[in-house]
């Protein structure tokens, strides 16, 4: 079976991925005009301004849309399947894509309250999960 893919941290990402290794799910915003965005990245899609620092994510969210894989789009991901990968709403004002834990697509709805865990992946990364709010 071979390795599942893993992100190279760059620069501009590596805080994110110290963030999330530490169990905190870390944001950039502008150091220029405030906007926070998500996914890392060099420049504000605002105002272009290459200034930045990063805030903490308050550890909420709310189902913004989901899908269930059932085919892998790499084969290492093939004993995962089916998974539900959620779009959620975080109100910092970005979206998040991540996995659906201790539960499953029916009790997902529009809007449902989410909280944000921390998993390790088995290849040496911690990645962002959903799991319902309580």
């Amino acid at each position: 079976m071979p390795r599942k893919p893993v992100p190279e941290p760059s620069a501009d990402s590596r805080p994110h991925w110290e963030g999330l290794a530490a169990g905190r799910l870390l944001l950039q915003r502008c150091g220029a005009c405030g906007r926070v965005r998500h996914y890392p990245r060099p420049l504000c899609d605002s105002c272009h301004s290459f200034a930045v620092d990063w805030v903490e994510a308050s550890g909420e969210a709310a189902v913004h849309s989901w899908t269930v894989a059932h085919h892998p789009f790499h084969p290492a991901f093939r004993p995962d399947l089916p998974y539900t990968l959620v779009t959620a709403d975080l109100p910092e004002g970005v979206r998040l894509l991540a996995q659906l834990r201790g539960a499953g697509p029916e009790a997902l709805r529009i809007g449902l309250p989410l909280r944000i865990g921390f998993e390790e992946n088995g290849e040496g990364l911690t990645l962002p999960v959903f799991r319902l709010r309580d």
